[in-house]
């Protein structure tokens, strides 16, 4: 929905109601107030009963003076319970604001006494402003059920390959622990270790880690399946025998950019996200800078981090490939430039800045065809 055109509410003759909710996992609050109206009403409902949100509604509305036919405008920010909550609302033939939590202004006195309350109201009060004309909140684009399914294998081997990590790094130390350095990294090569050498560990610590390769033996045997799926899809597409989308078709041709990569950046960021400028492209993965000002002091305090960390973390990843992969673009040349002799400390602070620029212009590429300055396709 287009929230410039405020989402139908000043297209109608006869006043919205506006609801602003604060969900969580036991109870709902929700406030609502007529567009332009000072007064408001509040009601705690159960969790997830929109039989009980629908008689709030219309309770609301008789409270307000308002027809029953009344046009309603849902509002609540994204977290813990994505985007079913707006599927759920606009089936009904509502209108629904799916709001950037970032987005939302917050004083100090109000971050240090956090409480629902305070969040509903102030949500509702940006609502009357929205309604009003005022870019007073960022709604964001709500993905289809198939874009939201996309990203779900995707968000799988992130996941299985961290637990993975994790679970190599925490029987390495227990092994270290007795004085044990020679402990292969690889998942086979922790198995071979254990085999060869269990019977001079301790008995307790010889079956934990006994139990802690079951479940590292486990979780690598899912990751290799994902990764068969994804190889499949991959060259299913290559055979024509399947399509693949069109932003990872085009990402994946640049140097330094392989399928998964650009399978990532499509099903989390440019395959459904639109964005109006390069300052939304870098918000959405938290990689904006955070000013401070006091007096006459003014200074960036680094990234905010209020974004997706998921393309927070590719994309760094990803800036490291490109200066190895695209030697001679403009962005690895100014990296090196301004951070190439400032030690291993500068450069990751350098990253990050280049991360951001390498994000833009990604953006761009796959908006308007626009190759990186001095970037190389791979040969056909």
């Amino acid at each position: 929905m287009n929230a410039d055109k405020m989402h139908g509410v000043e297209d109608t003759a006869e006043r919205a109601l506006l609801v602003a909710l604060e969900l969580s996992l036991k109870k709902w609050r929700v406030a609502m107030a007529p567009v332009g109206s000072v007064k408001r009403r509040v009601t705690e409902i159960e969790g997830g009963d929109y039989a009980a949100l629908t008689q709030a509604v219309t309770a609301g509305k008789q409270r307000f003076g308002l027809s029953g036919t009344a046009p309603v405008v849902f509002c609540y920010e994204a977290g813990r319970d994505g985007f079913y909550p707006c599927r759920r609302l606009e089936e009904a033939g509502h209108t629904v604001w799916v709001v950037d939590s970032s987005s939302i202004e917050v004083s100090r006195q109000q971050r240090r006494a956090k409480s629902d309350g305070i969040d509903v109201d102030k949500l509702l009060a940006l609502m009357q402003r929205q309604a009003q004309g005022d870019r007073a909140l960022k709604v964001v684009r709500v993905p289809t059920p198939a874009q939201e399914d996309e990203r779900q294998r995707i968000r799988e081997r992130e996941e299985l390959r961290g637990e993975c990590a994790a679970l190599r790094t925490r029987m390495r130390s227990l092994v270290f622990l007795q004085g044990w350095r020679d402990v292969p990294s690889s998942v086979r090569g922790i198995g071979r270790w254990l085999s060869a050498h269990e019977e001079r560990l301790g008995l307790n610590l010889r079956e934990r880690l006994r139990r802690e390769y079951a479940r590292l033996d486990c979780v690598q045997r899912q990751l290799q399946a994902v990764d068969a799926q994804l190889r499949a899809q991959r060259e299913a597409a290559n055979a024509g025998e399947a399509t693949i989308d069109a932003v990872s078709q085009r990402l994946v041709q640049l140097r330094g950019i392989a399928d998964t990569g650009a399978a990532t950046l499509s099903a989390e960021m440019f395959g459904w996200r639109r964005f109006r400028n390069r300052r939304e492209v870098g918000a959405c993965a938290g990689l904006t800078p955070t000013p401070y000002q006091s007096g006459d002091s003014q200074r960036e305090q680094g990234i905010s981090k209020a974004g997706n960390r998921r393309v927070r973390r590719l994309i760094v990843q990803l800036s490291w490939q490109w200066l190895r992969h695209q030697p001679d673009s403009v962005l690895t040349q100014w990296f090196q430039r301004r951070y190439g002799g400032t030690g291993k400390r500068g450069r990751r602070v350098g990253i990050v800045a280049l991360a951001r620029k390498l994000l833009i212009a990604l953006w761009r590429y796959v908006e308007e065809g626009e190759v990186p300055a001095g970037a190389r396709l791979k040969a056909a």
